[in-house]
Order: C-alpha cells, then structure tokens, then sequence
C-alpha cells in the first residue's frame, strides 16, 4: 500500500478530516500501518481533488504542494465578507453589478503572473501565529503580496443577462494562489465588491475528478478489504517526469545514497526504477544521478 488515494472532498470537512478518514479505511481493513498525508489543503467550504499520499507516496506530497491546480468557483457580487467566502461577516456592500461586456475587459487582467494578497482568513504565518487563528480574534491582518500565475481564466458559460449578480470561472493557477483574493481582486476591478460562495478544485498536479472517489466509497473499500482498486500507484504523482532504467548494481547503489556516473541523460530529474520497482527521485546533472528522494521498497 504505498501510492494515492484521490478524494472527492465533501463540504464541511477539513483536509485533516479526509487524511484520518483514510487512516481509518486502512486499519479497518487490516492493511499494514502507514505513513499518510494530503498534498495540498482544501478549505472546508471547498470540494473536490484532495490527493492523499499512502506510504512512501508521502514523500512526494511537497512536489503536489508545488503542482498548478485547477479550480470552479463563483463570485458574487454586491457584498464582501472578512473571510472572502460565505462563512465571513460581512464588512462591505455594493449596489453596482457588472455587465457581461465589463467582465470580458476586466477578467484579461488576471491573467498571466499577476501580485495579489493573501486573504487575512489564511493559513500563512504573521509573527509565529497563523494569519486567521489573529483575525478571529480580532486583530488587524496585513499580508504582503506574493506573486503568482493565472494560467488560464475563462468563464464557464455565455454571460448573457444584462447585470451580473455572479460570475462562474475556472482558473488553471500556480502554487499559492487564493481564489479568494482572486474574487475579491476581479469585484474590485468590476467597481464593486464579491465574495466566494462556490469553490471546487478539478484537478491537484495530474490528479483530476475522474480517478477520486467519494468517502462513501473509500469506507466501503476499507471494510471490503479492497482499497488496493482505489489505490494509484506511486509513479502517478510523477506522470511528467520520465523514467530512469536502472540495472541492478545501479538500483543498489542509489539506495546506499551513492551517486551514480557517466549517466548519459539530460539534465533534470527522473524517476528511477528497477524494472517495475520505484527506486528514487533522481537529479541527472552533467552525466551524474543523485537522490532526491528514495523509496523503500
């Protein structure tokens, strides 16, 4: 059992809530103790791809965390909470509804590496303390900007009413993007103010809605003893890097941490096997293979 699980998070739970859940699937189904981790969190008032790393597959989660990500959400228009979603206190309202050809103008803007600031309802640190455990209790949050890309931001169908009390988008982002901040970045631009009130991520690096499944069904399969169907092996999480063949004497020394010479491979990383076993995540460098990461198996 060392691989991937892809969740389709239900609203309502934590991140942590989904990694215990698989937990709990495995040890109900008699399955070896684990290592296990989510590569990337969900907000709870947010669905969808929550990849969770079984195993060795935990050594990996960082480069999820790294991955572009691709998101469904709804703006809408008129008021603005503290929290950015719909769980916020409001703090601001606004008669102004954009037309369908405002948002057409403005929505160019935001695409392509583009700065914008955290919302103060964040994980991120302030001082050693988290951003929203200070702005709930009151206390005034100031984030730097970060810069991140908008690799793509279409709406999801034709705006055809003639004021628009929301707007649905698909983004194609970077890491550390907010859609929060990016809702609330496009009411500014509209001249007016928004908030989220639906947000679902379709696809976590190259993990998309069509490998998850429910947690209905990760709990069936734990009872029935069959989560090794749900499970996607290791080498899924590294689908855009090539494969590295190693020979026997190659495969050992890569695991004893030695680097391996006269490589003739391009420069970059790979992922080296020893026939169908993963046996590291490996940096090619002018014809020499170190370990990035190694798997024990």
């Amino acid at each position: 059992m060392h691989g991937w699980i892809i969740i389709d998070k239900p609203l309502g739970l934590g991140s942590t809530q989904v990694v215990s859940a698989v937990k709990r699937a495995l040890r109900e189904g008699g399955y070896p103790k684990r290592k296990v981790g989510h590569g990337g969190t969900l907000d709870p008032l947010a669905s969808g791809v929550l990849p969770v790393a079984v195993g060795e597959a935990t050594k990996l989660a960082g480069r999820m965390l790294d991955s572009d990500k691709i998101y469904d959400f709804t703006v809408r228009f008129g008021v603005e909470t503290d929290t950015l979603d719909a769980e916020g206190r409001e703090v601001a309202t606004s008669d102004v509804r954009p037309t369908p050809a405002e948002a057409e103008v403005v929505l160019p803007r935001f695409t392509g590496p583009i700065e914008q600031v955290p919302p103060a309802f964040s994980a991120l640190k302030v001082d050693g303390a988290r951003a929203y455990d200070l702005a709930r209790a009151g206390e005034e949050v100031t984030l730097a900007s970060r810069s991140v890309v908008i690799h793509a931001l279409t709406p999801h169908s034709q705006m055809a009413s003639e004021r628009l009390e929301s707007l649905t988008l698909t983004a194609h982002v970077s890491k550390g993007t907010y859609i929060r901040s990016l809702a609330r970045d496009i009411a500014h631009a509209l001249g007016t103010v928004g908030h989220v009130t639906m947000l679902r991520r379709v696809k976590a690096g190259p993990f998309g809605l069509e490998s998850a499944i429910s947690l209905d069904k990760l709990n069936e399969a734990g009872k029935g003893r069959t989560l090794e169907d749900c499970l996607l092996p290791l080498r899924a999480g590294l689908d855009d890097i090539p494969a590295l063949s190693l020979t026997p004497d190659q495969a050992g020394l890569l695991r004893q941490g030695q680097i391996l010479a006269g490589i003739a491979k391009e420069d970059g990383q790979y992922f080296a096997c020893l026939g169908e076993t993963p046996i590291a995540l490996v940096e090619a460098l002018s014809g020499e293979v170190r370990v990035v990461r190694g798997f024990n198996l």
